[in-house]
């Protein structure tokens, strides 16, 4: 049996009111905000958050989690726009300061949540999209075993620039067979 939204640094945990407010300085921070949304970087209100979380935990297709190691809020993973007739779903994560990026918490909270959306509510099927300047969040899709499924071409424009967005999927036979690999290694 699998230990579902608890790892070896990482678990899966309800998002508090500490965590929202946390969550603040991160909507403050446009870095931050153009790697997680194609809507223009704008500040959020305490209220905001707090209206997506009880909404999230009204719903029968959203689960929303915070990230701790430890008693430590690193960031939020979420499932959401689930459609259960077709037992797919899709996933966000961020963790919000900087410092903490790039530390693993990303991939093993990544991994937690595809064991429970796999094992625990039994979808076949996760997907998620990217923007093609997040090359951060590619190489964790693509290290878990995500598949690239294709490119919405220049669907943002930022600074003058013009970005892909990137789709990615993964079903869940193949998480069980990267699962497997990741676990040796």
């Amino acid at each position: 049996m699998h230990q579902i939204l608890k790892g070896k640094r990482v678990q899966l945990q309800a998002l508090m009111d500490e965590d929202l407010e946390t969550m603040l300085s991160w909507y403050s921070n446009s870095t931050f905000l153009r790697r997680l949304d194609a809507l223009p970087a704008k500040p959020t209100t305490l209220d905001s958050l707090k209206k997506w979380r009880d909404d999230a935990s009204e719903r029968d297709n959203h689960f929303l989690f915070s990230i701790r190691d430890d008693k430590t809020f690193v960031g939020y993973i979420e499932l959401d726009g689930i459609l259960w007739t077709q037992r797919n779903g899709w996933v966000t994560i961020a963790i919000g300061d900087p410092s903490l990026q790039g530390k693993g918490y990303g991939t093993e909270a990544m991994s937690l949540l595809l064991d429970y959306a796999f094992y625990e509510i039994n979808l076949h099927r996760i997907q998620l999209t990217v923007f093609s300047y997040n090359q951060p969040a590619i190489w964790l899709y693509e290290h878990l075993g995500f598949t690239y499924e294709g490119a919405q071409r220049e669907f943002i424009l930022r600074d003058d620039e013009a970005y892909d967005m990137y789709i990615y999927g993964m079903l869940r036979r193949e998480w069980i067979e990267k699962r497997t690999t990741l676990s040796k290694s």
